[in-house]
């Protein structure tokens, strides 16, 4: 720990008691200084061992790292090329489950300087509409079944991520992923040099309040991440390389830095699963020899619930994100399956993935930690009343600092200046507090999003949704706890005079117009939606009123 050298600071925990800043105890990692580097160079010049980088769970297709690379320079050469002619700067977006090709888009879009957004395939159309609106793609990406979820009224090209166009009658349908492909690449074509100040990605999050915001990431912040996931599953001294089944969704922020790019510059094997299922799960462990499973706690509750013990092959590491997990879940694991280590993590996609983990079996066994912050990265533990910066075991809000930290929100000064501040510290809207030996632990959220399967459901959009049904004279919706999904979206609903709405009927108003995911499960009416002095809605009250009866 000679990092943490500096007298002030707490060999221990380390707290600066005259900064009131907590330093990573992890071993900083070094990051390319070169400015004009942008991801994919920086990944494809990366030495390592890897033969197989990617295997489609499902039909058992492989791709090899040199397969992988070709196609992406030849994707490249086709979004640069006319009649396409995609410039840097621009934006692309890629509407599409986990896939073979979704990396490859990814790389080439990133490789030529524009902009890669991502969306969820279960959102709706209303919700792809609005995301288009703000981020203004000039090319789509998507498969057959979701381009129909498209807006009719925008011109933009539209390229097929099937291998043929047949059953494909939409006229913005230019190319098919396999055409792309085909295309002889070429690396004397003109293309704008990239810096790592430049955006990467733009990804939606719900931040720490309201609706659904674009998060600028730059080849810096996806670069200095990279690093730390690489060096984080660094290889032991004469071991082969390892294989990842990617369950996690590549369109989010983990998924993106870990999968779709990242641990393809270490050399790992990628085994790819378009759709989560239990059984194909088991297969796809079973079949190509997976090392480590990355998933969100309610696949490590099923697991753990299954009547007899599931076959785990060379399976020896779980990485869990999105809530912590239970000290019961974790012993109870241990002890149906001694030869797995559990691993754990906290991030969020404005941190552009990991900000704190637990990188053994024994940190893990610091129950209810999120883990020791990552390398290269600062925190403070701050009072949201006072402002002050909190030692140890005091509880507060979250700040976190590091290279990693996302540049800005997507044309919103407002939701950037109160999440950023001048001195580029992110204020997570986590209500946390770090031990005296550097553990983290999530106590609670100041932010509103309520987390389903891991997934985000800010209660903003459904309440703003709710109060377009013409029965409804107010609403609110609230995270109600539930074993198995972790919190389902409940609302609190206020009908107008004269009406008999029932709670079917909300809710099947709801379902009609969002993703799976953010559906309303549960429906309460009241006489009146509590709120402060200033028309805030006190959420707290109606989630005691809610639990109050479990």
């Amino acid at each position: 720990m000679a990092h943490l050298k500096a007298s002030k600071v707490d060999q221990r925990s380390g707290y600066c008691h005259v900064t009131g800043v907590y330093h990573s105890k992890r071993r900083p990692v070094e990051l390319p200084t070169d400015p004009y580097l942008d991801v994919t160079t920086f990944l494809s010049s990366r030495r390592h061992s890897g033969t197989t980088a990617l295997i489609d769970a499902s039909s058992g297709r492989r791709v090899s790292f040199p397969e992988l690379w070709h196609s992406v320079s030849a994707v490249a050469t086709a979004l640069l090329s006319p009649p396409l002619s995609v410039r840097k700067g621009q934006v692309v977006l890629l509407f599409s489950p986990n896939s073979l090709h979704f990396p490859v888009v990814s790389l080439a879009v990133m490789s030529i300087g524009a902009v890669i957004t991502t969306a969820n395939p279960l959102n709706m159309p209303r919700e792809i509409a609005k995301q288009m609106a703000d981020s203004s793609p000039v090319l789509m990406f998507a498969t057959r079944d979701l381009v129909g979820k498209l807006p009719n009224d925008g011109g933009f090209p539209i390229v097929l991520l099937e291998e043929s166009r047949i059953g494909a009658e939409d006229p913005r349908v230019v190319f098919t992923i396999q055409e792309m492909i085909v295309t002889k690449p070429n690396p004397y074509l003109q293309r704008e040099k990239v810096s790592q100040d430049d955006t990467a990605t733009l990804l939606y999050s719900s931040g720490t309040t309201g609706n659904s915001k674009g998060v600028v990431v730059t080849h810096r912040n996806l670069i200095s991440m990279i690093e730390i996931i690489i060096n984080r599953f660094k290889l032991e001294e004469g071991q082969g390389p390892q294989v990842f089944l990617c369950t996690v969704p590549m369109f989010h922020v983990y998924g993106l830095a870990a999968f779709a790019s990242g641990l393809l510059g270490s050399g790992s094997t990628i085994v790819v699963l378009s759709k989560f299922e239990l059984a194909e799960m088991l297969r796809a462990i079973a079949s190509y020899g997976v090392t480590y499973l990355p998933l969100v706690p309610p696949i490590l509750v099923a697991m753990l619930a299954h009547p007899s013990k599931l076959p785990l092959g060379r399976l020896h590491k779980i990485l869990s994100g999105g809530a912590p997990l239970s000290r019961e879940l974790i012993e109870g694991f241990k002890e149906k399956y001694p030869g797995i280590e559990i691993l754990q993590g906290y991030g969020l996609t404005e941190s552009t993935a990991i900000g704190a983990s637990t990188d053994s079996a024994e940190e893990s066994r610091r129950y209810g930690t999120a883990g020791m912050l990552s390398p290269n990265t600062e925190a403070r533990i701050v009072d949201p009343e006072t402002g002050k910066s909190l030692p140890p075991n005091q509880t507060g809000e979250l700040w976190i600092r590091g290279p990693y930290v996302m540049k800005e929100y997507f044309k919103n000064v407002e939701a950037t200046k109160s999440t950023l501040d001048s001195e580029g510290w992110l204020r997570t809207g986590d209500l946390c507090y770090i031990d005296e030996d550097g553990y983290l632990f999530v106590v609670d959220r100041l932010k509103e999003l309520i987390k389903y399967k891991g997934y985000q459901v800010p209660p903003a959009e459904l309440e703003a949704l709710l109060l377009t049904h013409p029965g409804i004279a107010d609403a609110a919706v609230i995270p109600f706890p539930d074993k198995e999904v972790g919190q389902f979206p409940m609302a609190y609903v206020v009908r107008k005079p004269g009406t008999q709405l029932t709670e079917t009927e909300v809710m099947t108003f709801v379902g009609k117009q969002v993703a799976p995911y953010k559906k309303v499960r549960r429906v309460a009416f009241v006489s009146a939606v509590p709120k402060n002095a200033s028309g805030k809605i006190l959420r707290k009250d109606l989630i005691k009123l809610a639990t109050s009866k479990l």
